[in-house]
């Protein structure tokens, strides 16, 4: 038997496995992931966290991620806030530099126990996006039913994002999947329904591609939020409320988007290795 130490931690309810592999080498394969990830049958989460070593000189950290389909992603906001809130509370540090496959991103100690992420540019062209064929990312040629003309946005994975009235009616888990396997998005898309309740405020829901519905997406919220800037529907700076609670995100003039919210653990425990890997679950 084979056990390996995790920690079970949440940012505004969307929930992470995070495990340290920075002095044991920890191989997930796809299978395993899931496995892990299965809320009857293993340990059950969103997505899973693997800190490893840096490989960049300038990085404390190397974070990766991976969906609760198994599948391994670039960038994970609510994940990344959580990780790195246990790096900064075991160096006793207020800040820390994060590499993952997205690029560096900065974190620090924000008050009343928050965390501050800077997710790094925005990317809006649409080879970044990626799109399948070239066309607007402000309006793209898009719609199922009501949901009609997104603004497409890479905060590290793509993101789709559809302004209506009442986010609530939105049966997005009929149309999210759909979505989020249409032809136009080559590496699948998020999908985030957007609702705008204030000059400064968002409603968001999300359904995380690879994951499904979800309490929290950070890259969405961060998405969403230049997304509704681009189209002058708000500031900057917003409120972005989600299924779990609220972040705060701020797209600054130099188009890096910081996002700030609350992290918690949940517990702490251990899984056997061995029988993730056999399929067998935890």
């Amino acid at each position: 038997m084979s056990m390996r130490p995790f920690i079970k931690m949440h940012g505004l309810g969307n929930d992470f496995v995070v495990v340290d592999a920075r002095e044991v080498p920890f191989a997930l394969d796809d299978a395993c992931a899931r496995a892990l990830a299965d809320r009857r049958s293993g340990v059950g989460c969103d997505q899973i966290v693997v800190l490893e070593p840096p490989r960049n000189g300038h990085a404390d950290v190397f974070f990766r991620f991976w969906n609760s389909d198994g599948g391994e992603v670039d960038a994970c906001g609510n994940g990344t806030r959580c990780a790195a809130s246990l790096v900064m509370a075991e160096s006793g540090r207020e800040t820390v530099v994060i590499e993952t496959e997205a690029g560096l991103l900065g974190a620090q100690a924000a008050a009343a126990g928050r965390v501050t992420v800077d997710m790094g540019v925005a990317r809006l062209a649409w080879g970044e996006i990626p799109l399948a064929r070239e066309q607007d990312t402000l309006h793209l040629e898009l719609a199922r039913e009501t949901l009609r003309d997104p603004v497409a946005v890479n905060m590290g994975n793509p993101h789709a994002v559809f302004f209506v009235e009442d986010a609530a009616g939105v049966d997005l888990a009929r149309l999210g999947p759909e979505l989020e396997h249409d032809p136009l998005f080559p590496e699948r898309a998020n999908i985030g329904i957007a609702q705008v309740t204030g000059p400064d405020r968002l409603r968001l829901r999300v359904c995380e591609r690879g994951a499904g519905i979800t309490r929290a997406c950070g890259t969405g919220a961060c998405a969403a939020a230049v997304a509704a800037a681009r189209r002058g529907l708000t500031g900057r700076q917003v409120t972005v409320t989600l299924d779990g609670g609220p972040l705060d995100i701020e797209w600054r003039e130099d188009g890096h988007v910081t996002m700030s919210g609350p992290v918690a653990t949940a517990f702490v425990g251990e899984f056997d290795l061995g029988a993730l890997e056999s399929g067998a679950g935890t």
